[in-house]
């Protein structure tokens, strides 16, 4: 497999790309909008942050202001993937809360801009853990102490007063689980550039085995280690949660499940997970059971069917993957990530029936 072509991701101005590849940040574009509401003075920087694999993410500079811009992937997209603007909708619910979001500054519906619906929130200060450590985290109880603030701000997601917050509208509160096993079915008609007959396989084992869920809460979709800012020094401290583009209401031990699929531990084969959450493969992290425990002790539902999540979401994750790796054979995706999927996504396939091996149905 060879990789596409270069592809220029941000320009000044739009006449600055020859080729047929619409650039994803258009500066000149930008600034016209910032100056409408208001938004700092003279010309824009921007530079790319983040793994890149999903939304696109930029720091956003303008005089002493910054901010941090999202926007969706090139097109064509599945029907209401990267969806950021409902994404923005929540990280203004979530604002004011006990929940660790950044403050949104600005919401821009009209593509005609930057070529995609973007919008604006407050740039914090911290860093993102996601394949190494900082030499200042070496001491075990910092390491653990990371694991516990994972959890602990999940709990606090979880405990958000969704209904009082705006959310009545956002999803669903009943058959959360059904309907994602059926829109993943669904998605995989859309991703697919090959026949794996283990997503059908997985499927129906998780039907036939899919749990009671809890009451409904404000899920994340994509809560790991990578997907999180902490603030710089020791000891660790989770300032924002990031990401939130698979937000829904529905069942908190998906969100569960997701964090301890994503949570690599020392021996993990080098698979595409690891690739992505390498860091706290390290020594002296929390354990994926310890991990299981303390959100079962701060928020008092059973995580006795944890594999079954895990399960769950090494299935999503493949079907995800499937579509960028399809992207990335289109030539329509530069990262060179995205070639690996070509093993990677039935290695996550295998993944999840292993985990249905071990479920405590």
């Amino acid at each position: 497999m060879t990789a596409p072509d270069a592809v220029v991701d941000v320009v000044r101005r739009r006449a600055d790309v020859a080729g047929p590849v619409e650039p994803v940040l258009v500066l000149d574009e930008l600034e016209r909008v910032l100056d409408a509401h208001g938004l700092g003075h003279g010309p824009v920087d921007a530079a790319p942050i983040g793994d890149g694999h999903s939304n696109f993410t930029f720091l956003i500079r303008r005089g002493n202001d910054a901010w941090v811009l999202r926007r969706p992937p090139r097109g064509p997209l599945p029907p209401s993937a990267h969806d950021v603007l409902r994404e923005h909708r929540v990280l203004a619910a979530a604002g004011g809360t006990a929940v660790r979001v950044p403050r949104v500054v600005l919401a821009h519906e009209d593509p005609a801009a930057i070529g995609a619906p973007f919008y604006l929130m407050e740039h914090v200060p911290g860093r993102v853990l996601s394949d190494e450590l900082p030499e200042d985290l070496g001491a075990p109880e910092d390491r653990r102490r990371i694991g516990e603030e994972l959890v602990d701000a999940l709990v606090e997601i979880h405990e958000l007063d969704w209904r009082a917050a705006g959310l009545e509208r956002f999803g669903r509160a009943d058959g959360y689980l059904e309907r994602q096993v059926k829109r993943f079915r669904g998605l995989w008609e859309h991703n697919a550039t090959r026949d794996l007959p283990d997503v059908a396989t997985v499927a129906a084992r998780l039907e036939a085995a899919m749990p009671t869920s809890p009451a409904a809460t404000l899920v994340h979709g994509d809560f790991r280690l990578g997907n999180v800012m902490f603030a710089p020094g020791v000891p660790p401290r989770l300032v924002a949660v990031l990401d939130w583009e698979m937000a829904t209401i529905g069942d908190p031990l998906a969100d569960l499940g997701w964090l301890v699929a994503n949570w690599a531990i020392p021996g993990d084969a080098d698979g595409v997970l690891l690739q992505l959450n390498a860091a706290s493969a390290a020594p002296g992290f929390s354990t994926r059971e310890e991990l299981a425990a303390r959100y079962a002790a701060r928020s008092g539902r059973s995580t006795d069917r944890v594999q079954w999540y895990v399960a769950f979401a090494l299935w999503k994750s493949a079907i995800f993957m499937e579509g960028s790796y399809r992207r990335w054979i289109e030539g329509r995706a530069s990262d060179p990530f995205f070639a690996a999927l070509e093993e990677g996504v039935p290695e996550l396939l295998r993944g999840a029936l292993s985990a249905l091996d071990v479920d405590r149905a």
